[in-house]
């Protein structure tokens, strides 16, 4: 029977050092992984992410204290270790999506998996560097393997945003961190052979998960569909993650209505976008003055665009859309192109793809008008970009006469960050004005908010004929009147330092 008393050869050391390094980087990924589907499919990434890594590394505390049991066969448990977190971390992201649809399972099932990962990782560096320390040198081994373990995180939680999402997606990733387990599961049968009472067991287990994972990987594409095909009404022809955002359209099917999806929240619905696009951009446009520089923030989708090119005396419009891949595929993907007319390919448009608030910071121009085109302020992340600081940089940006627009959310079903917009804009120096239009894919009502310097903002509205297909004069008028549903009295601003918006908004938001 193989001992656990054995001399610790270089070749050897080599193999455990380098596992301590591989399943660190994957541990780290297994953290991302979760917290990013969680934040995809339940929004408010702040919490995705503390509740993920809070709860992880309480079940790697466990774990670290289950191995005080252990005491025996330290290479066989490492090893079956490593095959199970290959198998559930490998699966972890199929499993996540294909629960998802079933209302009150899915939270159950992220903690479980968080749990059970986080306690199998948590178990692999101490019984690691137990068996290091049998060359005699504890705190050597100590400090060898904390070094790795960290440098291991490192990489992995750079190798994730930078590589394994934008070019592999959440499924393939996972796939590819599992084969990494069972990788390592392999190396150390391989090396540890005589230390096991069955290797050969221990690598047919091994290779069945590897088959298993790639089984899972070939037919990933059958699975994505299926699994995402759940959260869209419509089919799904075209998805792409990218490195900030999953990116969907769909179609409907017997018509050619097609939906856009940013990371599960809609930004438009082909049957009813130019409601939005035409109250978003024709009141800032259509009051007397210059408007020869436009800048335009977020509305990659070039949708904006094509409303403002609505104006000849315009001459530039600055487009500012952080993702490259949503101005990519709104300038060549047919459906969005043709709905576009092409307006992102005008030569007066200047694309920049840059984030909005670090443009306002960089920039030395200056806008007659802003149209601020930014998806909800679901997270902290766009959170700021609805800050006093984002607004104050904006007037900085903004002629003397400049004007900008903003969308800011349901006046029904999100009234208190709708207000909290207006007092926000109010507190960098801006008069404002809130109006809003029925769009029926946005579930009614949604809200606007001009605003520009004292003695700027327009107080009547002549909306030009013929540039629009909803939007007159007349509907204009009557949008600047809320019923009493829609009215909520708050004094909420949202800064960097206190950002209370993103908040708000999840709050209101999951009451419908």
């Amino acid at each position: 029977m193989p001992s656990d008393s054995f001399r610790l050869t270089g070749p050897r050391a080599a193999v455990l050092q380098v596992s301590v390094l591989v399943v660190a980087l994957c541990g780290i990924v297994y953290e991302l992984l979760i917290a990013t589907v969680s934040s995809y499919l339940l929004g408010d990434s702040v919490r995705q992410f503390s509740i993920t890594i809070g709860l992880f590394m309480a079940a790697m505390g466990l774990g670290a204290y289950i191995t005080r049991f252990v005491s025996t066969h330290l290479i066989a448990r490492f090893v079956i270790i490593e095959i199970l977190v290959a198998l559930v971390g490998g699966l972890s992201t199929v499993i996540l999506f294909l629960v998802f649809p079933w209302s009150g399972w899915y939270e159950p099932t992220m903690y479980g998996l968080i749990v059970i990962i986080g306690t199998l990782v948590g178990m692999e560096i101490p019984l690691l560097t137990r068996v290091l320390s049998e060359n005699g040198d504890l705190r050597r081994s100590i400090a060898d393997v904390l070094s790795l373990d960290y440098i291991g995180a490192l990489i992995g939680s750079v190798a994730f945003p930078l590589f394994l999402l934008p070019f592999l997606g959440l499924f393939r990733a996972s796939f590819v961190i599992g084969f990494f387990n069972a990788g390592v599961a392999l190396f150390n049968v391989a090396f540890f052979s005589t230390l096991l009472d069955f290797p050969k067991r221990y690598a047919a287990l091994a290779v069945l998960v590897c088959t298993l994972l790639i089984s899972v990987l070939i037919t990933s594409e059958q699975i994505t569909a299926f699994a995402e095909g759940q959260l869209y009404a419509d089919r799904i022809i075209f998805a792409q993650q990218t490195r900030y955002q999953k990116i969907v359209l769909t179609k409907e099917d017997g018509t050619n209505h097609h939906r856009l999806y940013l990371d599960g929240h809609i930004q438009f619905a082909e049957s009813d976008e130019y409601r939005y696009h035409e109250a978003l951009v024709h009141p800032v446009l259509s009051v007397p003055g210059p408007r020869n520089k436009i800048l335009i923030l977020g509305g990659g989708d070039g949708l904006a665009v094509r409303e403002v090119l609505k104006y000849q005396d315009v001459q530039q419009i600055t487009l500012v859309d952080i993702d490259p891949a949503i101005t990519q595929i709104s300038s060549t993907l047919a459906p969005i192109s043709r709905l576009n007319q092409g307006a992102l390919q005008d030569p007066r448009v200047s694309i920049r793809n840059v984030d909005a608030f670090a443009f306002l910071r960089q920039s030395k121009e200056m806008f007659d008008r802003v149209i601020i085109d930014l998806p909800d302020p679901h997270n902290e992340a766009l959170s700021k970009l609805y800050s006093v600081e984002f607004y104050t940089l904006l007037l900085r940006r903004m002629a003397v006469a400049g004007l900008v627009v903003s969308q800011s959310t349901s006046p029904l079903m999100t009234k208190e960050t709708f207000q909290a917009i207006g007092e926000t804009m109010h507190s960098a120096g801006l008069e404002v004005l809130r109006y809003k239009v029925n769009v029926p894919s946005f579930s009614g009502d949604w809200g606007f908010t001009l605003a520009g310097r004292s003695g700027y903002l327009p107080t009547a509205f002549t909306i030009p004929e013929g540039k629009t297909r909803f939007l007159t004069s007349q509907v204009m008028q009557a949008a600047t009147i809320f019923a009493k549903d829609e009215q909520v009295t708050s004094t909420l601003t949202n800064s960097l330092f206190e950002p209370k918006l993103y908040l708000t908004y999840n709050r209101e938001a999951a009451r419908w």
